[in-house]
């Protein structure tokens, strides 16, 4: 039996051109009948599906507003349940009241990602493919959408399915070898059973490798802008953000808390944090800036150290590359428009890659992006490969990578076949958690609680 109908607004929650009411499940077609009427009075739930009605919505016994209502049959529709959407024009106040005039007709709120969850479990879509359809609605740049949409279309759930097929053969042959030993099965040898281990853990760390070089694009890397004060932290952001997001003057300490940014260079997406200078400081507000910043630093994926080219190093500046150490990190040498004091020489060996820049003419800005590319390793992601969408999928290809490289050494220490099949399982059950085949209740809940509401 189909689940009981819900009902959400799915587009945003902002005045537009149109808004969405979707229902989906039981009674959906019967209860948009209640709330739209067609010009030619017919009848909703004796629809075909795949058709658009023209006419009007009623809320309170009122009409509304003009609309279009789709009709969508099961199990052809996005959730595999009978679907209608009532498309109004896109006030707030419109939309809301046919939402609430949908609910009073019979159907209930939709949870976040409900209509998604739905769709996996009426088979329409698998767990990975589910969490690409956020992974694409939060791209931030053509390389994630187009990540998204590749795992969207299932090339990710087909090569983790091939890796699970593969070591599952294996498990298959070594079950039935141990449970029936009377009968003429051949035993499978422990360098076939090698090889195929080796070549699934090899395939699976490759995706992991795209994952993580490719969490510029997907994802945004955590990154802090730091330096002692006045060397122009506060004019490299507004320079990286494209306007004035950063307060700048020549007053030491200006900025005492984390002005925080997303910004796109190019494909690739920095989480930014301008931060305060750092130093020693009898300021009490400004020194709690100052540990802010520090702190901000330690859980920092990637650093962009600004220095004062024009000012020989200080202490302060040591500080700064001490802090550094065991980051991603980029030496920015600030105001090359000025007369230079310091030179890349005495910077690079500190640095995975130092850069001469104007922050205020924006000269080297170029540089600067090749740079990031390169620290980011940008060149090793390929968004039409099988990518993973998020850390729960990287987790699982972790954990099997883990078993076949514990089941490949227990073939080594010649071990029973039985503890190296125990092995072998639970990299094939990590990988179909992964998909969802195997996945408990309260992965699949967990998933689905990061969705927004409509989708």
């Amino acid at each position: 039996m189909s689940e009981p109908a819900i009902a959400a607004v799915s587009t945003p929650n902002a005045p537009g051109g149109i808004g969405i009411i979707r229902i989906s499940g039981e009674n959906a077609l019967e209860i948009a009948e209640k709330v739209f009427v067609p010009v030619r009075n017919e009848k909703i739930s004796a629809s075909k599906g795949y058709r658009a009605y023209f006419g009007s919505a009623f809320a309170e016994g009122k009409k509304a507003d003009e609309a279009v209502c789709l009709v969508y049959r099961a199990p052809h529709s996005y959730t595999g349940e009978d679907v209608a959407e009532i498309n109004c024009h896109g006030g707030l106040y419109i939309t809301n009241s046919v939402l609430r005039a949908v609910i009073a007709a019979g159907a209930r709120p939709a949870q976040p990602g409900e209509f998604t969850k739905r769709a996996f479990l009426n088979g329409k879509l698998d767990l990975a493919e589910s969490e690409s359809v956020m992974a694409l609605i939060g791209a931030s740049g053509r390389q994630a959408a187009n990540a998204a949409l590749n795992t969207l279309e299932g090339k990710l759930s087909g090569e983790i399915d091939a890796c699970a097929h593969a070591v599952a053969g294996v498990c298959a042959s070594l079950s039935a070898w141990v449970d029936y030993p009377d009968e003429d099965i051949e035993e499978i040898s422990a360098s076939e059973m090698e090889q195929v281990f080796s070549d699934t853990k090899a395939k699976l760390e490759t995706i992991i490798g795209r994952y993580d070089s490719g969490r510029a694009f997907t994802e945004g890397v955590e990154t802090v802008i730091a330096g002692r004060p006045n060397v122009g932290k506060s004019t490299v952001m507004n320079l990286l953000t494209g306007y004035d997001r950063s307060i700048v003057t020549d007053v030491a300490g200006t900025t005492r808390d984390a002005v925080e940014e997303k910004v796109i260079i190019g494909d690739i997406v920095l989480k930014i944090a301008d931060t305060a200078g750092i130093r020693e400081t009898d300021d009490k507000v400004e020194n709690i800036g100052v540990e802010i910043a520090k702190k901000r630093l330690e859980r920092a994926e990637l650093v962009i150290a600004v220095f004062d080219s024009a000012e020989e190093l200080t202490q302060e500046d040591r500080e700064i590359i001490a802090l550094c150490r065991d980051k991603k990190k980029i030496a920015l040498l600030n105001k090359s428009d000025l007369s230079r004091k310091i030179t890349p020489e005495e910077i690079s060996p500190f640095f995975d890659r130092t850069v001469t820049i104007s922050a205020r003419t924006g000269e080297g800005r170029e540089d600067f992006e090749n740079a990031l590319a390169e620290i980011l390793h940008c060149a090793d992601f390929d968004s039409e490969a099988a990518n993973l969408t998020g850390e729960r999928q990287r987790d699982c290809c972790v954990r099997a990578v883990g078993h076949l490289g514990e089941a490949i050494e227990a073939l080594h220490a010649g071990v029973t076949l039985d503890a190296v099949n125990v092995c072998a399982d639970c990299a094939v059950d990590a990988l179909l958690e992964l998909t969802g085949k195997k996945a408990s209740a309260a992965v699949v809940d967990e998933v689905f609680s990061r969705f927004c509401v409509g989708k």
